[in-house]
């Protein structure tokens, strides 16, 4: 069973940057697709950024192009969002979230694990 653990989560000021990080307890399979999704208060769980261990195939969904930039260090099983340019409508719990094979999806249902989740709160 393979555990997530999250971190960097916090509140920052419209316009400031976050950086979160995600480790695996374990890498048991030969690849990975590690992903970061979020939920708002009274949304769907919505995709983010998705990453293959070896780094070289990556997803970045348009709400958070050009401003989010995911990264993995496999030698630490740890996959990087690096935030900037925040909005209020980045407020959310970011959740990190693996899986076996390089799919890339966007969809939760396709994930197996998942981490507890990190606040993030974009102030005005």
């Amino acid at each position: 069973q393979i555990q997530l653990v999250e971190s960097g989560g916090g509140l920052v000021q419209a316009g400031g940057s976050l950086r979160l990080s995600c480790t695996a307890s374990e890498r048991s399979f030969s690849t990975y697709t590690m992903s970061w999704f979020r939920q708002a208060p009274g949304k769907e769980r919505e995709f983010v950024a998705a990453i293959t261990w070896s780094g070289m195939d990556t997803k970045v969904a348009g709400s958070v192009k050009g401003r989010f930039t995911i990264s993995a260090d496999s030698a630490k099983n740890t996959v990087l969002l690096k935030m900037n340019s925040l909005t209020p409508e980045d407020t959310a719990v970011y959740y990190c979230a693996a899986t076996s094979g390089i799919t890339l999806s966007v969809q939760p249902e396709s994930y197996k694990f998942w981490g507890q989740g990190t606040q993030v709160t974009v102030s005005s």
